[in-house]
């Protein structure tokens, strides 16, 4: 808009339930709030790494399965709904190679579930690197500190889109 209000138009303010809650008298500061959340993050930091162990564990089950010759549209999901979860929770708890590494893995299995084939070693250097990055000492390592790792797997991001676009032509 122009930024000038026509004379017939009335604008008016709506106050939400949410913003009524928030303005309440009450409650903790702003900074005493977000020093707590802080707090509670660096708490779940510890669990976090049991929690991408049992993800690992558990990812690497399904390819399993689907390497086994189970690769139908269930078990792609499955996968990629775990891939998610890694890539969804791995910043906020510091840990962005894995972030990078589970949203490469993601853009993987979206070729795959748009139509290219199961490439298994595409699959499994995702893997190995997801493995590499839980390990203590990788744990807070950015992706632009190891770029032959980040420029393989975008390699191998490549070579599924190669592969999605050749399966569409052919």
């Amino acid at each position: 808009m122009s930024g000038k209000t026509p004379p017939n138009v009335r604008v008016f303010s709506v106050k939400t339930r949410f913003q009524e809650l928030a303005q309440r008298p009450g409650g903790l500061p702003r900074d005493i709030a977000i020093q707590q959340a802080e707090t509670q993050i660096e708490t779940f930091k510890a669990e976090f790494v049991d929690f991408v162990e049992q993800e690992l564990n558990e990812l690497t089950q399904a390819l399993r399965e689907a390497q086994a010759g189970q690769t139908d549209e269930y078990r792609i999901e499955l996968i990629h709904a775990r891939c998610r979860q890694l890539r969804d929770t791995g910043t906020t708890m510091g840990l962005t190679l894995l972030t990078f590494i589970s949203d490469n893995l993601c853009r993987v299995l979206d070729t795959i579930r748009n139509g290219a084939p199961y490439d298994r070693e595409v699959i499994e250097c995702h893997i190995d690197a997801l493995f590499l990055a839980k390990q203590k000492s990788y744990r807070h390592v950015r992706p632009e500190q190891v770029p032959e790792m980040t420029d393989g797997l975008h390699r191998m991001l490549e070579r599924a889109n190669r592969s999605l676009a050749d399966r569409q032509a052919g």
